[in-house]
């Protein structure tokens, strides 16, 4: 018997659907929400039935009826903090989904869009490694400071999934060994997965390596200063620590494609500062080896960046000797999406109850 699985990533200016055979892909689609469209639905909540009518447009262009679906599963958002797996999306989950329980996210849509459309056919719906998962040792939630707990809210979708294809090609179990993962994208998340957990990780909203297009860590005593200079807004430097920082801060741009021609052209500004965030990342990379004390399997690079060869080459320069490094380029969240429901359907494992 096989089973066909509909799986919905909400991003911030796209829908990204996809339908599966077991774990083979048979369709998927992009769907663009441009500016001049989302203008329109100044709230995130908003904007559930366009993006619902979107996942239902995709369904009958491929002739599909909701009832001839097996599951349907949606990206997991900013909900309450939970251990990793395959949850059935229920009303409390998107309850909190829908108050922004941990922050507003496009992915937090995903959860109501999975069950509306599972409802009307009958059929089950699923989140699989939501990013508000949380499997810190309790070591790793102290900030510095009682009145600031250090959040996990990272890549926790694609960090599992690298994680599984990462021990299946090296033939060992995920949950006996630990790997190094650095999920490297807009925002940059680097974890320790020990025995198949997320046990510490940068938080990629505001800390870590500086990405495409955020600060990640800062001076903390200059950034204070500059919060009350009166020049900024809180809004503002929201912003400019998440979404205006790092590359875009640096140079202008959040390609990385970009940034290595002006490398080529002999442009010696671009390729110190490219340089830099490879330097923070292979030194995020060595702090992450010191929890598992250095008991690293191997290091997976996996994101969009682990496309540039560049960037690999200056970051294993300077990990290789931790433990040997796997790419692993793109991102797998769809497939993840797919495999967690399909690992449900066939009783191999239990759904959990949010």
């Amino acid at each position: 018997m096989s089973f066909k699985i509909l799986t919905i990533n909400p991003g911030s200016t796209s829908t990204k659907v996809a339908l599966f055979e077991d774990d083979r892909l048979i369709h998927q689609k992009k769907i663009v929400h441009t500016s001049e469209e989302l203008k329109n639905y100044p709230q995130l909540w908003d904007q559930f039935e366009l993006r619902k009518n979107a996942v239902q447009n995709f369904l009958n262009q491929v002739k599909l009826a909701p009832d001839q679906l097996s599951a349907v599963v949606g990206r997991g958002g900013l909900i309450k903090s939970i251990s990793g797996g395959v949850y059935l999306v229920n009303d409390p989950m998107i309850q909190d989904a829908q108050i922004g329980l941990q922050g507003v996210h496009a992915a937090n849509l995903g959860c109501a869009i999975a069950r509306s459309i599972a409802d009307a056919g009958g059929i089950p719906a699923f989140v699989v490694d939501p990013i508000s998962v949380d499997e810190f040792e309790p070591l790793a939630r102290y900030s510095g400071h009682p009145l600031i707990e250090r959040r996990t809210l990272s890549h926790t979708l694609n960090i599992h999934a690298v994680g599984r294809m990462a021990a299946a090609e090296l033939g060992v179990d995920l949950h006996q060994v630990n790997f190094i993962v650095a999920h490297l994208g807009g925002g940059i998340s680097i974890c320790p997965l020990k025995a198949g957990r997320i046990v510490d990780v940068n938080d990629a909203s505001s800390s870590g390596p500086f990405s495409p297009e955020r600060t990640g860590d800062l001076p903390l005593q200059p950034f204070i200063k500059l919060c009350y200079s009166g020049k900024y807004t809180q809004e503002q430097m929201q912003k400019l620590v998440m979404g205006e920082g790092g590359l875009i801060a640096y140079l202008n741009t959040n390609d990385a494609t970009a940034v290595e021609t002006r490398i080529q052209q002999g442009n010696n500004q671009a390729l110190e500062i490219y340089q830099a965030m490879a330097y923070q990342i292979a030194k995020e990379i060595g702090a992450m080896a010191t929890v598992v004390n250095g008991d690293v399997r191997a290091i997976i690079i996996s994101g969009g960046l682990a496309r540039s060869e560049m960037l690999i080459n200056w970051i294993k320069q300077r990990v290789g000797f931790i433990a040997e490094v796997i790419v692993k380029s793109g991102e797998f969240e769809m497939e993840a999406l797919a495999q967690g429901a399909l690992r449900v359907l066939k009783n191999e494992e239990a759904p959990k109850t949010y």
